[in-house]
């Protein structure tokens, strides 16, 4: 089989003319130090005042303690499941729970998550 100058040409032209970027970009910075449910975080510059903050292991930061060379940020979760070097991302929203009447009469941690075993919480609010 001997491939054609044309042909390829054609394949190469519609695989450009498909082709999507898809650009991601997020603030990371490291833990420096993590002790009595307070980690030190070096590299979020744009931080802002009581953000989420995603930290291994599922666990929730809340930045309350801007400095000009690291974040302080209160653990909402074990501090045992974080250590020094991890990654912590930043979320861009402040801490906020969900709000609805399907919220009524079930049992939520700090961050509104359900830890009753009766499942999610479906809200629109």
């Amino acid at each position: 089989m001997k491939l054609r100058p044309e042909e390829i040409t054609a394949v190469l032209k519609s695989q450009i003319e498909n082709y999507e970027a898809e650009v991601k970009v997020e603030q990371v910075g490291r833990v420096l130090e993590v002790g009595d449910g307070i980690a030190r975080i070096h590299g979020l510059e744009n931080c802002m005042s009581s953000e989420m903050l995603e930290l291994p292991n599922d666990v929730i930061g809340l930045a309350l303690n801007l400095e000009e060379d690291n974040v302080g940020a209160v653990l909402m979760g074990a501090d045992t499941l974080v250590s020094e070097g991890g990654l912590v991302k930043r979320t861009g929203k402040v801490m906020s729970v969900p709000v609805d009447e399907a919220l009524i009469g079930r049992v939520v941690n700090a961050l509104g998550r359900p830890i009753d075993n009766k499942g999610p919480i479906e809200t629109t609010e």
